[in-house]
């Protein structure tokens, strides 16, 4: 995957999942149980994990690369 088509794939993603939190905060999901618990648990954590990767992806993507490099260079370790 080119790494456009990854950050619009991200943004888009974190944008989406932004929506249910504003019913959240202002509508009155929050009255409801299960999609209060929905919000909680599934969407905002998604949400945070899509903005840390949107601003630290590329050092999370270098340490995978060299973790490769150096398990293809020395694979005993």
């Amino acid at each position: 995957m080119k790494a456009s088509t990854e950050r619009k794939l991200i943004r888009w993603l974190h944008i989406i999942l932004g929506i249910p939190i504003i019913g959240y905060i202002y509508g009155p999901i929050s009255e409801n149980q299960i999609p209060t618990i929905i919000v909680r648990f599934v969407i905002f954590p998604l949400l945070v994990l899509s903005g840390l990767y949107m601003w630290k992806g590329y050092i999370i993507k270098n340490w995978i690369r060299k973790q490769k490099r150096r398990m293809h260079v020395n694979p005993k370790n």
